[in-house]
């Protein structure tokens, strides 16, 4: 975790509190030492900007790594659907062989 990127970020956060790529951003640099916080910022990205198709791959992932099987499988699930209807091809490919991947995994 870059901790000048960090507090970069939670200045962006604090001038504009509605940038979905800011809190993003802050979330994939939580991601590996302090995954809650990354789940924070994700849970509310997917909540307040449902739209911001970027969330769902990590949110969707880090629920997994988490045991969240019902959360992420949820997850994955919109973010194709939303990929799909947007016509965002690179996205809804990258989510469905995830999701592909997350399948085999459980099993």
């Amino acid at each position: 975790m870059n901790t000048e990127r960090v507090q970069q970020l939670q200045k962006f956060i604090e001038t504009d509190p509605h940038d979905p790529f800011a809190k993003y951003a802050l979330a994939l640099e939580y991601l590996s030492e302090n995954p809650e916080n990354s789940r924070t910022l994700f849970e509310e990205l997917l909540t307040i900007h449902p739209d911001y198709t970027a969330t769902y791959y990590h949110a969707a992932n880090l629920y997994a790594s988490l045991g969240l099987r019902e959360q992420a499988e949820q997850t994955f699930s919109k973010g194709i659907a939303l990929t799909q209807s947007n016509g965002e091809h690179h996205a809804n490919r990258e989510l469905r062989n995830a999701y592909q991947n997350f399948l085999f995994d459980e099993e």
